[in-house]
């Protein structure tokens, strides 16, 4: 460290050479016609954050008795940014985003889509229906606990044929695989359901 730095000079017990700090000067209060020394800081108001006003004691005081921050503001309008400042003004989104109920909206919306070329199909599970001879449909039974869950898994009601049963297997399939989310796994354990689900209403014969 220089011996002779400002900064050294500033903790000696005893400047050097006599130097003594220089005081700032100080700031005379804001109020019109006071001649005394600001030596409070007052906040200049809304959309004036971090900048202050610099009164005395006693002016001050009158100050604060008159501030409003909401001054100019309807009661709509402050109690909206009441009710942003508990969230720090920060935006915020509605729980349940890219819940299992906005999946069935892109499966509903999305029924239709044309995927062949898109996603690679090594096994065949992406093969259109369109065209397909429509299978007699087959005398309605009563549905057990688990075959009705399977249903609902499926998001279909039991009462769809065959076919129907696995043109939603694989259009819920194409809303949950990774190909079709550019390789995104968080809906693996879903996509594991459908084909659970599928394969139990295969085997008990629904499909």
């Amino acid at each position: 460290m220089k011996l002779d730095s400002k900064l050294f000079d500033g903790i000696r017990i005893k400047p050097a050479s006599g130097k003594t700090a220089a005081r700032p000067a100080a700031q005379r209060c804001a109020w019109a016609g006071c001649e005394a020394e600001g030596t409070h800081k007052a906040p200049k108001g809304r959309n004036r954050e971090g900048q202050f006003h610099h009164f005395c004691i006693d002016h001050v005081r009158l100050y604060n008795k008159s501030y409003n921050y909401f001054s100019g503001m309807g009661d709509d309008d402050i109690a909206a940014y009441q009710k942003d400042s508990l969230t720090g003004h920060r935006p915020t989104w509605t729980m349940g985003v890219n819940s299992a109920g906005e999946q069935r909206e892109r499966v509903r919306s999305h029924a239709t889509r044309d995927w062949s070329g898109g996603v690679q199909d090594p096994f065949d599970m992406f093969d259109g229906t369109a065209g397909r001879a429509r299978e007699p449909e087959k005398p309605k039974r009563h549905i057990k606990t688990l075959e009705r869950k399977s249903f609902d898994t499926l998001e279909l009601n039991g009462t769809e044929t065959s076919v129907e049963i696995k043109s939603r297997y694989k259009s819920l399939v194409k809303i949950y695989h990774p190909d079709a989310n550019g390789g995104d796994r968080s809906y693996e354990d879903k996509l594991a359901e459908i084909i659970q689900a599928y394969n139990f209403l295969k085997a008990a014969g629904f499909c």
